[in-house]
């Protein structure tokens, strides 16, 4: 350090200081503009990136939750189909029912009929049998006994007798 005191030269001095300044400007002129203006241009790049990107990311939250609303509106149509549908299920299983029962009633209903009609007519049928027997076993009967004089007698006399007491 002390050699560079002693052989100090201010002439030396003067022109570096001189080239130093005269370089400076120069740098200024020409060199520290284009520098500065490429470093802003690269801090508003960077601040129109950040910008972009944060809305895309509000535009992304957006889009987000707007297909979130949607799904949530596709899965409430859905339900809400599911249980039209389980309801017209419902409706129509029970209006089967209904119907079938009324079916059901309805055919009871004339076989209950059929039966009655086919009783009666049968029951008809065997009175008229049985009053026909009852002719015929009461003629056989009453040839039988009007047949013999005497027996014809006799049953006149008890016909009178039922007829007095009565």
């Amino acid at each position: 350090m002390e050699k560079l005191l002693n052989e100090f030269s201010l002439g030396l001095f003067v022109w570096l200081t001189l080239l130093f300044i005269l370089l400076l400007l120069l740098l200024r002129k020409y060199a520290w503009k284009p520098i500065l203006d490429a470093v802003n241009d690269r801090e508003e790049g960077i601040k129109n990136a950040l910008a972009a990107a944060e809305e895309a990311k509000k535009e992304m939250q957006n889009v987000t939750a707007d297909s979130e609303k949607l799904l949530q509106e596709a899965r409430n149509e859905r339900e809400t189909m599911l249980k039209e549908a389980r309801e017209i299920k419902d409706k129509m299983i029970a209006d089967s029912k209904e119907q079938a029962k009324i079916e059901g009633d309805k055919m009871i209903k004339q076989a209950q009929a059929t039966i009655e009609s086919e009783k009666k007519a049968a029951v008809a049928d065997i009175k008229n049998q049985v009053a026909e027997l009852s002719v015929e076993i009461a003629e056989k009967v009453i040839k039988e006994q009007l047949s013999n004089k005497d027996k014809q007698l006799k049953m006149v006399d008890d016909m009178l007798g039922d007829i007095k007491l009565n």
